[in-house]
């Protein structure tokens, strides 16, 4: 869902075979589409109701089916070995430039929602904390949002992030089972009970819950990584097939399950809805918790560089200092939002609906219409992308101006 910075497989030229088995593939393909938003999915459906259920299968359709975009625009040229090479394959250096511009926006905003989740859910656990410093009180969660970051700030100025990407090459999926047992456990055996019905559909919910779906699969800018290292790439497309139907699955029942716990009141994080004093809710807090201080440096790793890339020369004498101080900076400025605007589930709404969308549906669609030809051409193939893009469009417009307007509302 939001690890779109790396991917936990070797890299090879796309004329040359790779090395990763099917199952290898699946296995990380399962790990980056899987990610924290599976701790607003429940928020997400309650927003739409019951109904709106249709939506996220009809997101993963079509997520799977602009995956199967990217690997027809890398046959079609065999240098394209990202997201932006097929941007700038298809409409040039601008092409490359709005990609990378899409990319980096949309994983700067989940790193800071990683703060804010971190803030929300130790908050959660230690009830009643603040800090009073001359007369001016810091509330528990901005607190726990700076003491996240000083525990992150160390895995930020390392330079080579091999040792810590084999910690957490699993996490995705993992973390995401641990946290669907954990929330049945809670509902079925822990006290919490499946007893409420909620709403059919909600009209003015559906633009959020679209947008916290889509927000689910942004891991588009993984797969062209994962299709080069493949060793059969003809079974790239069933690779896909798995990975987006196990998540699915997933994300599906993990919205059910917090749906009929806690109905419309159900929080944008539903950590915040469970008893604490429960130790299947500590389980799904504590699951909540780790992922995001692991990924946070792999997820940041490509703005540094986007960073550093438009640096002067001169800044290069000193790699090691640059980059330091970058990442600080980078990291600093996280802070800054998340204290500022602390709203998880319209964040991730506004991600969602404006950066997901473009980089994991329009990007895909516009960039194959290009590079295929078929722009101009009648079939099916054609009516299929370009409902994509009008759809996408649409939710790019209603999730992002619906999320802008709650944000300015609660702040």
């Amino acid at each position: 869902m939001e690890s779109l910075s790396t991917t936990t497989s070797p890299s090879s030229n796309n004329n040359g075979g790779g090395t990763t088995s099917f199952a290898k593939t699946c296995f990380h393909g399962v790990n980056g589409i899987s990610g924290i938003g599976i701790v607003s999915i429940p928020f997400a459906l309650a927003s739409g109701g019951w109904l709106s259920l249709i939506f996220l299968f009809i997101i993963s359709i079509a997520a799977c089916y602009t995956g199967l975009l990217i690997k027809r625009c890398m046959d079609k040229d065999s240098t394209i070995e990202s997201l932006p090479d097929i941007g700038q394959r298809a409409f040039g250096d601008k092409g490359r430039l709005l990609v990378n511009i899409a990319m980096n926006c949309e994983l700067y905003l989940v790193i800071t929602g990683y703060l804010i989740l971190e803030g929300d859910n130790l908050n959660k656990l230690i009830s009643h904390f603040h800090v009073d410093i001359g007369g001016l009180r810091i509330t528990g969660t901005h607190c726990f949002v700076l003491l996240s970051a000083l525990i992150i700030l160390p895995t930020v100025w390392l330079e080579d992030l091999s040792k810590l990407l084999s910690y957490v090459s699993a996490t995705g999926a993992l973390a995401s089972i641990i946290f669907l047992c954990s929330l049945l456990w809670n509902g079925t055996i822990d006290g919490t009970k499946l007893h409420s019905k909620g709403v059919l559909f909600n009209w003015k919910g559906v633009p959020a819950a679209v947008s916290l779906y889509a927000f689910c699969y942004s891991s588009h800018p993984v797969f062209p990584s994962l299709y080069t290292s493949m060793k059969n790439k003809h079974q790239f497309s069933n690779v896909l097939l798995v990975c987006f139907t196990l998540c699915t699955l997933v994300y599906a029942a993990t919205a059910v399950l917090g749906y009929l716990m806690f109905g419309s009141e159900v929080e944008s994080e539903i950590t915040l809805n469970l008893p604490k004093e429960k130790l299947s809710s500590k389980v799904a807090i504590y699951t909540t918790l780790v992922n995001p201080i692991t990924k946070y440096a792999l997820m940041l790793r490509p703005i540094v560089d986007a960073v550093k890339s438009v640096l002067p020369n001169h800044y290069s004498k000193r790699p090691k200092l640059t980059h330091i101080l970058i990442s600080s900076i980078l990291l600093f400025t996280t802070v800054v939002v998340a204290l500022t605007v602390p709203f998880f589930g319209y964040l991730m709404s506004l991600v969602g609906a404006l950066l997901s969308v473009s980089a994991s549906f329009l990007v895909p669609c516009v960039c194959y219409l290009k590079i295929s030809g078929t722009y101009g051409k009648l079939g099916c193939e054609m009516v299929v992308n370009y409902s994509i893009v009008l759809v996408g469009v649409a939710i790019a417009a209603f999730g992002t101006y619906t999320s802008l307007l709650e944000i300015i509302r609660h702040l």
